[in-house]
């Protein structure tokens, strides 16, 4: 303990020091290179992920909520372009029937790629972890679906709480002379609820992609700082998307993939960050308690 007191005194006595030698290590890793393979597997993988969970959470909930709950989420990943990315989605259940078992396992394949490239990714940062453990296939080829299964648990328990809020949220209630809209309420509880399960599911990322253990309370805090600056991010790309690009005027029908590509890049390249950050502390020999071997 007294260890990683002393070294988290020493990081913040010199912040600016420990950032440029984090930025250093990140462009040494080629980080950028890095998040540009995790954007675009992530790309790859988001469409077939998403229409998989989908076809199978319709079978427990109604269709038109989970969509409209997957278009709330969405927007978290594609400021500006939700609508479209839904209509297509809603396109596929509706011809869900055409794609057959042998589709449906090609979905679920490409649904990992994203996941994948993601953990290559960290292994490129954590290398000093590398060298002491080795991770066997099998758990790296289980990893991926694990995440998928989780993602739709996880959609399966918003949706049923939107859809609980949604019976409810009609007119107003006065609570102690207050007037309060129900469904400025619901809509407000949704998004904080998204946004916890944003940062339990950057601070799982932080403690599984790498190999061997990290200290939890690291994992947390790059979880709540990428979410909090994810979430920064996003309002000024969908500013920038609605008010000053000519994204629209340029691309044409290709914008919505544009957009989600230049959204999946910042928010991998913040993510990888975040690792670089723990990477570095790691290595800086304040938090060898994280590091088992």
């Amino acid at each position: 303990m007294r260890s990683y007191l002393k070294h988290v005194r020493a990081v913040l006595r010199d912040p600016v020091r420990f950032a440029l030698h984090v930025l250093t290590s990140f462009r040494a890793n080629q980080g950028v290179l890095l998040a540009s393979g995790v954007a675009f597997n992530a790309l790859l993988s988001v469409v077939p992920m998403l229409a998989v969970i989908l076809v199978v959470l319709s079978h427990f909930a109604d269709e038109q909520v989970l969509l409209e709950t997957t278009r709330e989420y969405v927007n978290l990943i594609a400021p500006g372009q939700a609508d479209e990315f839904t209509e297509q989605l809603r396109t596929f259940l509706e011809n869900r029937q055409v794609v057959g078992a042998v589709g449906f396992l090609t979905l679920l394949f490409f649904s990992s790629f994203a996941f994948t490239m993601l953990e290559n990714a960290m292994s490129v940062i954590f290398y000093h972890r590398v060298r002491v453990h080795r991770r066997h296939f099998a758990v790296s080829a289980i990893i991926p679906y694990v995440y998928i299964l989780l993602l739709a648990v996880g959609l399966l328990a918003v949706t049923v709480v939107s859809a609980a809020l949604r019976t409810v949220d009609e007119g107003t209630r006065s609570v102690l002379g207050v007037t309060i809209s129900l469904d400025a309420t619901s809509a407000a509880l949704i998004y904080v609820i998204g946004l916890a399960g944003e940062v339990v599911l950057l601070t799982s990322l932080y403690l599984v992609m790498p190999v061997g253990r990290i200290a939890l309370r690291h994992a947390l805090i790059g979880g709540a700082t990428a979410a909090l600056l994810w979430e920064i991010t996003r309002r000024i790309l969908a500013w920038y998307f609605s008010s000053l690009s000519y994204v629209n005027v340029i691309y044409g029908s290709f914008t919505t993939v544009i957009v989600i590509l230049l959204s999946l890049e910042i928010a991998a390249i913040i993510l990888l960050l975040g690792a670089q950050v723990i990477a570095e502390y790691e290595r800086g020999g304040g938090a060898k308690q994280g590091l088992h071997t």
